[in-house]
């Protein structure tokens, strides 16, 4: 028996009145925003055009392709990122994950090896060989490695450096810098938390007064800046909460005006998120902002809120994903921020990120699944802390936890603390 495909928000009569208006008084932010919802609504017409049923098609095989060529071979567009390496590694490989397609055994040991050749000397990984250790390129190696899984790539990781480099970078008042020497904002806090928690390398002291320096980052919007003070971004939002729920202080937060501020985040018309207020659209906000309510829907739950739902996350999930599958895919593969703009790994990461996050509601004991379009849409889910497949989140704490904490620089004692598996 054939399903009957879910009818499509953008379809409706009532889609249109979504569209922004600017009173009448315009401004460059309100010329910008409409130039966008000109370049979706051309987008949904065309579709409208030249589909028969409103069943949007998620290009697997292209997308497989992009990837795949990107584990080998990078365009010289990429020089820019020679800092990032890692981060490329992350990119495809989760990708590919949540695409489930697997790596071939010869290309992942290749990946080790090079992430092998970007860990610093004295602790840490850099953004390629050769550079300064770095928390950003740190955590991409660590979930790189986590998620190919082998023996290999758990034996790449030299848990006493890595300890060692994290407490070197750590700042009296609790925040982290992003390297020796370098800038302090909150995402250097959630690096740091995530590498340690998977690796089994967390003590009392190393995150000693990080959940209040986090605590002052968010403002009265309700989100989080990088650092006390600023503006609410999307990205320092995830990564402060994310650093929160490992640490096991969520509840530290305000997360009643953390939820208002999210939710306020997702884009009438375009059903994508914005990253801050008064901003456009962008793909990639599909896992920084989508990815929240997760985290904030666990942290209700764990205090007693009675009215949230047991089907579905605080967003408009279907909106999200037409977002994503009409309007965020290259037709040669990849993904990108929105029309108009070029694909890249990074988009295609988070914009798979966010479209497994509108896809899956709730773990292994409560599972709903929302899939718009054809079932063969549906990706892998992912873990709403780490950003990877749970599996490997699972299988990494199986490998690390029973290994015995390094004994800090400091000399004090370790700690029992153990990653968040919800």
């Amino acid at each position: 028996m054939e399903t009957v495909p879910t009818p499509l928000r953008c379809f409706s009569e009532s889609h249109a009145a979504e569209k922004f208006t600017d009173d009448g008084v315009e401004t460059v932010t309100s010329v910008e925003q409409k130039k966008v919802e000109r370049s979706i609504r051309e987008v949904i017409s065309v579709y409208k055009q030249i589909q028969s049923l409103p069943q949007p098609t998620l290009l697997r095989d292209q997308h497989y392709q992009y990837l795949k060529k990107g584990l080998r071979h990078l365009s010289d567009a990429y020089e820019c990122l020679d800092a990032s390496r890692p981060w490329l590694c992350y990119w495809i490989l989760h990708s590919l994950e949540l695409l489930e397609e697997p790596v071939p055994v010869a290309i992942a040991s290749d990946v080790c090896q090079f992430l092998a050749r970007c860990q610093s000397p004295t602790g840490g990984f850099a953004g390629g060989p050769s550079q300064q250790a770095h928390l950003a390129p740190t955590y991409a190696a660590v979930n790189a490695l986590c998620i190919i899984g082998t023996k290999e790539a758990y034996s790449i990781i030299n848990r006493e450096k890595l300890l060692a480099f994290l407490f070197s970078v750590k700042q009296p008042d609790g925040s982290f810098v992003m390297h020796v020497g370098g800038e302090v904002d909150v995402r250097s806090a959630y690096c740091a938390a995530s590498v340690a928690s998977l690796t089994n390398i967390m003590t009392p002291s190393l995150f000693q007064d990080t959940p209040t320096w986090i605590v002052s980052c968010q403002n009265w919007e309700g989100g989080l800046g990088g650092v006390p003070g600023l503006e609410a971004h999307g990205g320092y939002t995830f990564c402060g909460t994310a650093a929160m729920v490992i640490l096991g202080k969520e509840f530290m937060l305000d997360l009643k005006a953390l939820l208002r501020w999210v939710t306020s985040r997702q884009m009438r018309f375009e059903g994508g998120f914005q990253g801050r207020c008064n901003k456009l659209v962008d793909g990639c906000y599909s896992f920084w902002q989508a990815g929240l309510l997760p985290l904030l829907h666990r942290a209700l739950f764990k205090e007693g809120e009675s009215t949230l739902s047991l089907e579905k996350w605080m967003f408009e999930q279907q909106a999200l994903q037409e977002y994503i599958l009409l309007c965020c895919q290259n037709p040669a593969g990849g993904l990108l921020d929105k029309p108009g703009k070029s694909r890249d790994f990074y988009h295609t990461c988070y914009c798979l990120s966010g479209l497994s996050v509108a896809q899956h509601f709730g773990n292994m004991d409560l599972h709903h699944q929302l899939v718009i379009g054809r079932e063969e849409n549906r990706l892998a889910p992912s873990h709403p802390v780490y950003n990877i497949c749970p599996e490997k989140v699972a299988r990494a704490i199986q490998h690390f936890h029973p290994l015995p904490v390094p004994e800090p620089e400091d000399g004090s004692s370790v700690s029992n603390a153990s990653a968040d598996q919800s």
